[in-house]
């Protein structure tokens, strides 16, 4: 019998038709409520379409519904395991709007929140790779190490998840001398924590196998389908918006940003370890330069920007994360979009899985990180 031949997107389909099969948005390695439609050529993927909106819950229209200072705790749900960095983006958004000025102490205590969020979240993508993998131990230590840093915003803010702790023109409240000693433990253990992943997971030799040389796509493509972050770092992109458009004060501290060169699955993944040390050089100088002083702006009780728009954006965990408001002059947004990165990383997912095998979906969609909640708002 003839073989059948199908093309599709430039690939042949020898001897098999091609079939669809629903990956999410139950799998467990979609990362919450995902749902990756594959096209397939027996076990090979031909095309990969990402559907998202199972978490929509409405944040930009609630927005509009909500003060300034009210609409801060919504931040904390988009991406819930980096929500310092969402309080601090938007945050400095409105500081911008209403021309806010904000302490010395304050500022040197965001970048330290914010680079300890990014520690925990890389902590938490490290150990949920090795779990999408097959390796449950990964997730095991990364998650016990990652308790040191929820512990520490506990004892700030009063909360472990969400936690609503900057505010606009500073901080909820200052960080005590126990804060510091806990933190400064947590530098001095943090080289042999990394030490433990690299022994128990980086070095697995079956671990790099299953990252090494898969989903190798351009960075030009990655940048037309505006991929920021880690991601886009991993394709030899040195675009890091603490460096590129400082914010904060970020033009005080000395740090690399990591970059890769072949923009594989593997350099996606390496991306995220190599940043915990630099995040964690960034927290040592912040801290040996902590000034005194008071840790809130002081401003109206009642925000009421004066009528225009702007974009701010910061480099979160998963890249470009920014809030375009618009005020009409009253106490609460007249519109505000919310550039999501996760959303935008997931749009590249068809031009990562286009050729690879269906076991290599799901270490395709745990490099690219993704946060639901941030990517459907």
């Amino acid at each position: 019998m003839a073989q059948l031949k199908l093309e599709h997107n430039g690939v042949t389909a020898c001897g098999t038709e091609l079939y669809l099969l629903n990956m999410g948005p139950q799998h467990p390695s979609t990362h919450g409520v995902l749902r990756v439609l594959l096209e397939l050529d027996g076990e090979t993927v031909v095309q990969a379409t990402p559907v998202m909106g199972y978490l929509h819950r409405g944040l930009e229209k609630l927005a509009e519904a909500r003060t300034y200072p009210q609409f801060i705790p919504y931040t904390d749900r988009l991406d819930y395991v980096s929500s310092m960095c969402n309080n601090l983006a938007y945050c400095q958004a409105v500081e911008k709007l209403i021309g806010a000025e904000v302490p010395e102490r304050a500022e040197y205590i965001r970048v330290i929140m914010a680079e300890l969020n990014r520690i925990a979240s890389h902590m938490l993508f490290i150990g949920a790779t090795a779990l999408d993998l097959g390796g449950m131990s990964g997730m095991m230590y990364t998650f016990r190490d990652r308790e040191y840093i929820l512990d520490l915003f506990n004892l700030a803010s009063g909360s472990r998840l969400t936690y609503s702790y900057v505010r606009i023109g500073g901080v909820m409240n200052d960080i005590s001398v126990e804060f510091i000693e806990l933190l400064r433990k947590f530098l001095a253990d943090l080289p042999g924590m990394l030490t433990e992943y690299d022994n128990l997971i980086n070095g697995n030799e079956i671990f790099q196998a299953r990252l090494k040389g898969v989903s190798i796509v351009p960075a030009d493509r990655l940048i037309s389908q505006g991929v920021t972050g880690p991601v886009l770092r991993a394709s030899g992109i040195d675009y890091d918006l603490r460096v590129k458009k400082p914010y904060g004060i970020y033009d005080r501290f000395k740090f690399a940003v990591p970059t890769g060169s072949v923009g594989d699955n593997w350099e996606r993944y390496l991306m995220r370890v190599l940043e915990i040390s630099e995040s964690a050089k960034i927290i040592a100088q912040a801290l040996e330069n902590l000034p005194e002083g008071p840790v809130m702006a002081k401003i109206p009780k009642v925000i009421k920007p004066p009528v225009g728009e702007v974009y701010h954006a910061n480099e979160t965990p998963r890249g470009e994360l920014g809030f375009h408001i618009v005020s009409d002059g009253s106490t609460k947004p007249y519109r505000l979009h919310i550039r999501r990165p996760t959303f935008y990383n997931l749009g590249c997912v068809n031009a990562l899985c286009q050729g690879v095998k269906i076991a290599d979906v799901a270490a395709v969609l745990a490099v690219l990180d993704p946060c639901m909640g941030e990517a459907d708002a």
